[in-house]
């Protein structure tokens, strides 16, 4: 008996040649995995993120490692990568787009700090959130008069106060609601004359005070795309969806996506 060429599969008697229909099957799915590769290849790249946290006076681990970087991470916009050893930073930089500061504990090393310099230098993207817009060392004077333009020597106390958005177009501010209430630690942010100078973005005051301090801006760095976020003490702010809001626009404004 001569055998059949091709795979056949009998439906109510009828013979139907299954080569054919497995070669359309096989060609639907190429030409479909072929379109979703080349969908995928239109999407923006994950934004490769380092966050410095570590120091006193904050759950850097909680709200900085954990909080911080799901928000980031949250549809793609960032792959993130947390460190509090400050002496790895320069060891990570070069596969970095944008590094998120957040930490008042000391950068020590020489090389390091040079290193944070050169990469802003280089037109990479910085973000400082909290604790890195203090004056937290003075034997580098560079960072707060050049990337930070100035920087915070004291707060309120722990309490509620008031931000407003006076920037609403910047892509920062995007989307987020124009004033707004939270829990935190309010910072008394001054810039430095010397400094580059920034564009102030938000503002905070508490009630009953006439003072206005800087709340989110951007430094005119020339080089970089440089954001200050004062907010951040604990999970009121980082929990607060303007705060997780402004904290994507900065990376991602930063990374210049």
């Amino acid at each position: 008996m001569k055998s059949n060429p091709e795979p056949v599969f009998n439906l109510s008697g009828k013979k139907i040649l299954l080569l054919p229909v497995i070669l359309l099957i096989s060609s639907l799915m190429f030409t479909s995995h072929a379109q979703s590769t080349k969908a995928a290849g239109k999407r923006t790249k994950a934004i490769r993120t380092l966050i410095v946290g570590g120091g006193s006076s904050h759950d850097f681990d909680k709200w900085y490692k954990q909080a911080d970087a799901e928000t980031l991470r949250k549809d793609g916009l960032a792959s993130v990568r947390y460190t509090d050893n400050t002496d790895s930073i320069a060891y990570y930089l070069p596969d970095v787009d944008v590094l998120y500061l957040t930490n008042n504990q000391p950068i020590k090393d020489p090389l390091v700090r040079k290193a944070i310099m050169d990469f802003v230098g280089a037109g990479k993207g910085l973000v400082m959130g909290h604790a890195a817009l203090w004056y937290n060392w003075r034997d580098w004077p560079e960072y707060n008069q050049q990337l930070v333009s100035g920087g915070s020597r004291g707060h309120d106390p722990y309490g509620s106060f008031h931000v407003n958005v006076t920037n609403t177009k910047h892509p920062v501010t995007k989307g987020v609601t124009p004033k707004f209430s939270l829990q935190d630690e309010l910072y008394y942010y001054q810039q430095d004359n010397s400094g580059p100078g920034v564009e102030v973005l938000a503002t905070a005051s508490a009630d009953g005070s006439d003072k206005v301090y800087p709340s989110v801006f951007v430094v005119n760095h020339g080089q970089s795309r440089v954001v200050g976020i004062a907010l951040g003490h604990d999970e009121a702010s980082h929990q607060l969806p303007a705060y997780q809001t402004l904290l994507r626009n900065a990376v991602k404004w930063a990374a210049k996506k």
